[in-house]
């Protein structure tokens, strides 16, 4: 019995505690939240107003696990993310049964048309290997329809990098840098690079942010360094430059940048050195011959019209001059950070900037020449096959990757704390990325979407997805009903030749 009423002393002395203690805190926080909080809420309810901004936050999840159905969220929904996870599991099947859940009556949804007689399996085939920059000292032939698109050192990891690029040598697809620089975990799996320099030159800049020809030219000493490519504008933030938080930057990050430690990094919204069209132009000739290799530039386009003076200066000052390819961001592509007003309200969607720019190429007579890469939320095999439709010659993605990588979607990316390992830079939170696992991961999602984009051209009754137009693909519209692409976007009759 003694034993008992001890152990209940015990306990009614740790409530009393435990209710003295809720009482002196709640006491504070109706003090704090009256006369020193800057929310309106919380000094007209002291106490109270503390579980709105709770239940703000939780919302987030709950919406996310529990109540938002699998085509309802944004950016991405349930089921782009689980088709992904699906794809880069070798272990799990893609095939589905009963019907599709999609709702083919959303305006912008493809449909592609099939064809009656469609090849037999022996009479198929993979898309062809595609050259890109026959004019330079050294051209790249891309094996790859579908590959990695820019992600810096510095935005994700160093076990996120190794993996894409332990997933790409595997895939036998490409990487690009992104505009943080070129790090070693890049080049240790031997997979294809594509160098980005962005308007900051990471990597490639002297003590004043100029391109440096040394440094430009030691990069391109790699030979996995394949091609460069000269970003001007991003889809998630066209008119502003990229934005690194300065708790992202450790030392390494801030050697291979060529930037100071402990303070926010951010990139000029342009170049410097390029105040017009025929700027860009000597820009992207001086990296060609520095280099050797192809040379083009990323951007996200306003307007159509807006693109026309770029391929008049090529034609006026002759096809030598022309960018190798144009990799078009659309201005819903995604980024670790950037400004709201930006990354919803401006840049023209991939959905209507990826035909027009085609258009507008094929128009020139530069379809040859110029090759166009098609980036921006495009992370399913009827993303790519669309593209293909709609005239890219090849397709890009970030944050398909990063889902195989096994991203969630926490939209954590800014604050360093990815509670996947992917974009932040603490080790306790890098540990949930396994390299090995997550290589496998990214070549087999690769290696999915080319062998389902191969199936959609096959049912469309072309041998190669290359040969896939745009009278392969019907848009819902508005009403309901669809329409074929090639009268939504007819292709141009007549070609500008140069002069």
């Amino acid at each position: 019995m003694e034993l008992i009423e001890r152990v209940l002393f015990i306990l009614q002395l740790l409530l009393a505690v435990t209710a003295i203690t809720v009482v002196a805190l709640g006491v504070t926080f109706f003090f704090i939240d009256r006369y020193k909080s800057p929310d309106a809420v919380r000094r007209n309810y002291p106490v109270l107003g503390r579980f709105r901004t709770l239940f703000t936050k939780l919302g987030e999840f709950f919406r996310q696990y529990f109540f938002a159905m699998d085509r309802e969220e944004y950016p991405f929904n349930r089921a782009q993310r689980d088709w992904v996870y699906h794809a880069s599991d070798d272990r799990i099947s893609n095939m589905i049964a009963f019907g599709s859940t999609r709702n083919i009556e959303v305006p912008g949804t493809p449909i592609f048309v099939n064809s009656a007689f469609p090849p037999l399996d022996e009479e198929a085939s993979a898309a062809a290997p595609l050259v890109i920059g026959p004019g330079a000292a050294q051209p790249y032939i891309a094996r790859s329809i579908f590959n990695i698109s820019g992600m810096s050192y510095g935005a994700i990891s160093k076990p996120a990098v190794r993996a894409l690029a332990g997933g790409a040598k595997k895939a036998g697809i490409w990487m690009n840098t992104g505009e943080g620089g070129l790090s070693p975990y890049h080049l240790e799996a031997g997979c294809d690079i594509v160098y980005q320099i962005g308007t900051a030159k990471y990597g490639v800049r002297d003590a004043k942010g100029n391109l440096d020809d040394d440094k430009l030219r030691r990069i391109a000493g790699h030979e996995q360094v394949r091609m460069f490519e000269i970003k001007l504008s991003q889809g998630a933030k066209p008119g502003k430059g990229g934005i690194l938080p300065g708790d992202k930057i450790t030392p390494e990050i801030a050697e291979i940048r060529g930037i100071p430690m402990g303070m926010d990094s951010f990139s000029p919204n342009r170049h410097a050195e390029v105040h017009n069209w025929d700027e860009m132009l000597d820009l992207i000739v001086r990296v060609r011959e520095v280099t050797g290799k192809p040379t083009g530039v990323k951007m996200c386009i306003g307007t159509a019209d807006g693109i026309r003076p770029f391929f008049d200066a090529v034609l006026r000052r002759g096809l030598d001059c022309a960018p190798d390819f144009i990799t078009i961001d659309g201005g819903e592509g995604g980024t670790g950070a950037a400004p709201a007003p930006l990354m919803d309200l401006v840049g023209m969607p991939i959905r209507e900037a990826l035909p027009r720019l085609a258009d507008i190429r094929a128009e020139y007579g530069l379809k040859n020449r110029i090759r166009l890469i098609a980036g921006a939320k495009l992370i399913t095999p009827a993303d790519v096959a669309w593209a293909l439709c709609a005239g890219a010659d090849f397709v890009v993605s970030a944050r398909g990757f990063m889902f195989a990588l096994g991203c969630i979607q926490a939209l954590k990316c800014n604050k360093n704390t990815c509670p996947t390992g992917i974009t932040t830079h603490k080790k306790d939170l890098q540990r949930g990325l396994v390299v090995a696992n997550k290589i496998e991961r990214v070549a087999t999602y690769a290696r999915v979407i080319t062998h389902e984009v191969e199936i959609i051209a096959h049912s469309c009754g072309v041998s190669d997805p290359r040969k896939l137009t745009r009278g392969h693909v019907r848009i819902v519209q508005p009403n309901g009903r669809s329409k074929r692409m090639d009268v939504l976007f007819p292709e141009p009759d007549a070609q500008i030749s140069a002069a």
